[in-house]
């Protein structure tokens, strides 16, 4: 405690002085520019256009199928919508200044409650919340200050089971509150009626209760890699559970969905158990039985719905990040595939609750997520929503390519490792700059949806942009995905100097005119690309990202340190945080050439701020100019609009400038 003291001490002490020395530091909004030129007003003319793109996300489907709540955004945050109608107009019902997740009718209540949550600044304590569509009345149904890991419902609509932080800030207990006791008026909750039934150490997250309502699935995740399901009694209060049986009782595999049967006779789960992808399994709980029900399969299964009527269920599988839409019967026979829907990323799927209606969001490449409703079984897709892009016209926008390239390394073939890559190409004549994406995680993938940043970009700036999914993102097997692990971590970093020299290969592409961007594990891989490749970038933008992974295991909130030191590494010990050390772009920095752009959220629950703030010093102290931003109303990324609109003018300007410009 006292070594991280002083290394905030430090820290705040070098970069107050530095920010003293620039005279251009200044507040727009609630975002403190240092260092940062005037908005150029022509770029923000013309990408605020971009920027009005109104994507939709289903939240549930009603109770009898015949309207749909939504999240969208009219203001400055996403709020939820009840439409009534294919196509129609949609009604806001929460209206708060921080952005609201979920939109769920609520169990029992005949579609009149509504659950939805909410933190505050970006600080990811999310509280949910029951709004009264009578009344109007909002209550909170958690404890107002804690971390929430998940939420469940019995089917009457009486239990509501959360896990949460409150004892220790730390562990993710589970919580059961009877919401019959909440006060007829105000719909408040009091304290009594909310009961720690498991005392645990760890993340665990409620899955679902059974049809009867007696038994509840709770998932412990450890890693990306790594999950158990257990099977608690939710009217206990002594941590009644059993560990769901798994195959050989070897828990050193990813289980997934957590999703009962119509019958509560056997729970729906998707596993890399049996090889590289996930396979959908019903377990027979009974007999404890694990039947693999996709062994054709060669790609990942991702989401899950059960149709609680018994009419049967539906499943979503990731080919080369397009999703494909699966139904099959009760049981998980009679697999079939469901036409009639975009070639996108599904999202969101959930069955209303008298049955025979699924919901699902639709994101592609060119146009952005909408919610369609499929019949079941027979398949038929109804569009309900049409987001708005703005006034601009869909046809001008590009549709990326799949591609592959060769790496440093070879694949199990025995051949060069391919690498994926989504590849935008830049508008106008002769070789185009180019902009590489790294998307965060790293347990992530980067998909084809829509990007109304990237579209700008490749219209207006005639930028290419390149999209690769490194060695250790997900949806291409297990093996690939555990390629970065601990001390392997800057391989990934020479997956992106591979895509360097297929950039040089390429005769529309200006190789001498490259910038690269990312947040999160992605801003890791601009800082990493700039130290390892200094002399072939011009440009990097990086957000809200880790500089040194030794500062920022040992400030990152405590709730999710040991998860993360199973991604990159233990830095207790002592020959890991020497590699850890040596890799660090923040220990690098003195190598950086390109002209660099740092952004971040003040709230920051991931990726303290300081991670920022030190690299930005240091590049300083080097006599290297840099951009920064801090959002001091924001957290692990920028939510709100009005702070997400400059931020991405700023991107723009800064590529124009130190890209684009011979």
């Amino acid at each position: 405690m006292m070594r991280r003291a002083w290394i905030f001490g430090v820290l705040a002490a070098t970069c107050a002085a530095a920010i003293a020395q620039d005279a251009k530091q200044r507040q727009l909004g609630q975002v403190v520019l240092d260092g940062v030129p005037e908005v150029d007003a022509a770029v923000r003319e013309r990408a605020m256009q971009y920027f009005e793109v109104r994507p939709t996300a289903l939240g549930d489907v009603h109770p009898d199928g015949r309207s749909i709540l939504i999240r969208t955004r009219f203001g400055n945050t996403n709020q939820v919508h009840l439409v009534t109608q294919p196509m129609g107009m949609r009604k806001q019902i929460t209206f708060f200044d921080e952005p609201v997740g979920g939109g769920w009718f609520m169990r029992g209540s005949g579609g009149r409650h509504v659950l939805f949550s909410k933190d505050r600044g970006g600080d990811e304590k999310n509280q949910y919340y029951r709004l009264d569509l009578d009344s109007g009345r909002t209550a909170c149904l958690t404890d107002g200050t804690s971390r929430h890991g998940g939420v469940s419902f019995s089917r009457c609509g009486r239990w509501m089971v959360s896990s949460s932080t409150a004892r220790n800030e730390r562990d993710f207990d589970l919580y059961r509150t009877d919401l019959q006791a909440a006060d007829a008026q105000t719909g408040a909750i009091p304290a009594d009626a909310r009961k720690m039934i498991w005392q645990v150490e760890g993340q665990y997250y409620p899955g679902g209760f059974s049809p009867d309502g007696s038994r509840l699935l709770v998932m412990r995740f450890l890693s990306e890699r790594q999950t158990e399901w257990f099977i608690v009694n939710p009217a206990g209060e002594n941590g009644e559970a059993e560990r769901l049986p798994l195959p050989g009782l070897d828990p050193q595999y990813y289980y997934g969905g957590g999703t009962w049967s119509a019958d509560g006779k056997s729970v729906f789960i998707y596993s890399d158990r049996d090889g590289e992808f996930r396979k959908l399994y019903r377990v027979d709980l009974d007999y404890g039985r694990w039947i693999c029900l996709t062994p054709h399969l060669t790609w990942d299964v991702e989401d899950i719905a059960v149709d609680e009527t018994g009419r049967g269920m539906a499943f979503v599988t990731n080919e080369d990040g397009i999703s494909r839409l699966h139904f099959a019967d009760a049981d998980g026979s009679n697999i079939r595939g469901v036409g009639g829907l975009p070639n996108g990323v599904i999202g969101g799927m959930s069955f209303n609750e008298q049955g025979g209606v699924l919901g699902l969001t639709i994101n592609t490449s060119t146009s952005p997520s909408d919610v369609y409703l499929v019949s079941f079984p027979d398949g038929a897709a109804t569009r309900w929503t049409e987001s708005e892009v703005g006034g601009l016209n869909p046809s001008t926008f590009v549709e990326p390519s799949l591609i592959r390239y060769p790496s440093f390394d070879q694949g199990p073939d025995g051949q060069p490792r391919q690498i994926p890559a989504f590849y935008y190409r830049g508008r106008g004549e002769g070789k185009r700059p180019v902009v590489i994406f790294c998307h965060g995680g790293p347990e992530s993938q980067t998909l084809p949806t829509f990007s109304s940043l990237f579209q700008l970009w490749v219209n207006e700036l005639g930028v290419s942009v390149l999209a690769p999914n490194v060695r250790g993102s997900t949806g291409y097997g297990r093996s690939f995905h555990e390629l970065d692990n601990g001390v392997k971590r800057e391989d990934s970093v020479k997956d992106v100097g591979a895509l360097l020299d297929w950039i040089e290969k390429q005769p529309e592409l200006d190789a001498s005119r490259v910038g690269i961007f990312g947040g999160s594990y992605g801003g890791y891989m601009v800082l990493g690309s700039l130290t390892n490749y200094p002399e072939r970038f011009r440009a990097a933008i990086d957000i809200v990202g880790i500089t040194s992974f030794v500062t920022f295991l040992e400030t990152t909130p405590e709730f999710r340190r040991d998860l993360r030191r199973a991604e990159y590494g233990d830095e207790r010990v002592p020959e890991v945080r020497a590699v850890l050390e040596r890799i660090s772009p923040l220990n690098n920095a003195e190598k950086i050439r390109a002209a660099l752009f740092v952004a971040h959220g003040k709230n920051d629950p991931r990726v303290p701020y300081t991670e920022a703030e030190q690299i930005v010093s240091k590049v300083r102290t080097l006599g290297r100019p840099v951009w920064y931003a801090l959002a001091l109303n924001e957290g692990h990324g920028f939510a709100k609009k009005d702070n997400r609109d400059l931020m991405q003018v700023l991107y723009t300007q800064f590529w124009k400038e130190h890209l684009v410009g011979k």
